[in-house]
């Protein structure tokens, strides 16, 4: 049973940064994808950011130039480096993985204060 687990959440000030992680239970490389999304109360869950299995990235218009994906083969681990954080962040960020399968983290909560 694949895991993921997030950590990195917490209350942020805008104009701030936050780094999210991501530590899969197995190597990333047996993910055809993966990434981050978001939830905002009363909101559907929509895709932040996400990196394929050779790297290549892509992002949500609302925040490109301000997020980055990144990873850590070595450590079984996605990144999320949110900069410039807005209010419109605040969400539950979730991180997601896919082969055959979807999986999903529990979810972590970034509270944006204006």
């Amino acid at each position: 049973q694949v895991q993921l687990v997030e950590s990195g959440g917490g209350l942020v000030q805008a104009g701030g940064s936050l780094r999210l992680s991501c530590a899969a239970s197995e190597s990333i490389f047996s993910f055809d994808f993966m990434g981050w999304y978001r939830q905002a109360p009363g909101k559907q869950r929509d895709l932040v950011a996400r990196i394929t299995k050779v790297g290549i990235t892509n992002y949500a218009d609302s925040v490109k130039g301000r997020f980055t994906i990144s990873r850590d083969i070595a450590k079984n681990t996605v990144y999320l480096q949110m900069t410039s954080l807005k209010s419109e962040d605040t969400a539950v960020y979730y991180c997601n993985a896919n082969n055959y399968r979807i999986y999903w983290g529990q979810g972590t909560q970034v509270p944006v204060s204006s």
